[in-house]
């Protein structure tokens, strides 16, 4: 009779062995937690897909109108849809928005001027485009846009779309209807297309008394450049003290805010941070030095359509104590939102992270609060703004009977020239008063 003591060894050896093996895989998948979310997340994104899929597959097979339903624009429609529910700020583009997105950045694309946003499914204008078609026929910030030649906007409708039938050649017409929640009434706009150039920096002037103003229109990739430009102006004209306007400013590139920020830091200053979902996905921004800092007393000038860049120089400019901010409290827009490149001229505006400033505050759904608070009515702002956008028209008759009003006294302005003046006054008396 054969032995199989060595047969049964062996096979227990085997057994063992074998669990062992096991066991070090399980061990390596559950402490390689990231390989492991990789394969359970993999099959919930095929799933996802494969159902998306079948949907798309049904709609186009069975829709009664086989012109409606062709593959490309339903995947466009589905991302559309997705991507819009995340939040206001979040788009996918398809070739025409993504386009005109890329000439709004470079400072110039076609259109009537005005800055928009989705706020519950509502087309709501942030801010009008100083001296552009919108500004000159009245839009104001906070009117709705609930139609456009002709066709009337329904809840919900993509922002991208609207954008689009905005926007078009020079010189060619289009009818906008305009809700006002302010005043509880509609306005029918007939505006001639122009092309948009945006101008970021305007009204560079010395005030009596040394003060240098400035305005801010939006952060576009020329903004630093022109901001440079302004200050040596300022400076050659006895600029002793600043006066930098980010009113209705609806903000723009994130390193353009950096780079009119970083004139009033020294080298390696912290000017903002973004933070993601991630501990990692911190993203510091800091001064680079290239430029001596801006050594005067500044006051910024802010409101309620100041908002994303622009609450980021105003906050890293409060946190730091290099400038009293007055006016009223900012927009609150403070998240970032990263364009995505999709292939075939389409891309993806994505929140990816929020700003934060030097101290660690964001500004998201809060805003920026000012030193000094000075709040305008809406028709005051209103006029204001014609007043900023017709510098060259002095004579009030000439102003009142283009424009069916009196110009008004910028009473935010005369606030920001009070504490200028009174920090002069008391660092000279500062300095009188230090033993030499």
């Amino acid at each position: 009779m054969p032995n199989l003591a060595p047969m049964s060894s062996l096979r227990r050896i085997l057994v063992i062995a074998g669990g062992m093996l096991l066991g070090t895989v399980l061990a390596t998948l559950f402490t390689h937690s990231a390989l492991f979310q990789r394969w359970f997340g993999g099959r919930e994104l095929a799933e996802s897909s494969a159902y998306v899929r079948d949907v798309l597959r049904i709609v186009n097979e069975s829709y009664y109108d086989p012109g409606a339903v062709k593959y490309d624009e339903l995947t466009k429609s589905a991302l559309r849809g997705v991507v819009q529910k995340l939040d206001p700020h979040s788009e996918f583009m398809d070739e025409s928005t993504y386009r005109a997105m890329e000439e709004e950045i470079g400072g110039k694309f076609g259109g009537i001027g005005v800055q928009v946003e989705t706020r519950g499914g509502r087309i709501v204008v942030i801010s009008p485009i100083a001296d552009s078609p919108g500004e000159r026929a009245g839009i104001q910030r906070g009117d709705e846009i609930v139609g456009v030649d002709g066709a009337t906007l329904d809840q919900g409708t993509a922002l991208s779309a609207v954008v689009s039938r905005l926007r078009g050649t020079p010189d060619t017409k289009v009818s906008v209807r305009i809700y006002r929640p302010a005043d509880d009434r509609t306005l029918d706009l007939s505006l001639s297309r122009e092309v948009i150039k945006v101008e970021s920096v305007r009204n560079v002037r010395v005030l009596p008394g040394g003060v240098g103003y400035l305005q801010i229109t939006e952060f576009a990739r020329p903004s630093g450049e022109e901001f440079g430009k302004a200050l040596e102006k300022l400076k050659a004209g006895g600029m002793t003290s600043l006066v930098l306007d980010l009113r209705n400013n609806p903000g723009g590139l994130l390193t353009a805010a950096v780079d009119v920020a970083e004139r009033f830091f020294e080298k390696n200053e912290l000017v903002v941070y973004t933070q993601g979902r991630k501990p990692e996905d911190r993203d510091e921004r800091r001064a680079s030095g290239k430029h001596a800092p801006l050594k005067m007393p500044v006051a910024v000038l802010i409101n309620s359509g100041s908002a994303s860049a622009a609450e980021i120089v105003a906050g890293a400019l409060k946190d730091t104590g290099r400038a009293v901010i007055v006016g009223e409290r900012s927009f609150g827009k403070g998240s970032v939102q990263s364009i995505i490149p999709l292939g075939n001229g389409q891309g993806l505006r994505l929140t990816t992270a929020r700003y934060y400033t030097p101290a660690g505050v964001s500004i998201h759904e809060i805003g920026v609060s000012p030193h000094v608070e000075v709040i305008m009515s809406p028709a005051e702002d209103e006029q204001l703004g014609r007043q900023r956008a017709r510098p060259d028209i002095t004579d009030p008759a000439e102003f009142r009977e283009r424009f069916g009003g009196a110009p008004v006294q910028d009473r935010q302005l005369q606030a920001a020239i009070d504490v200028l003046t009174g920090l002069r006054v008391f660092d000279q008396r500062v300095a009188q008063a230090t033993p030499r």
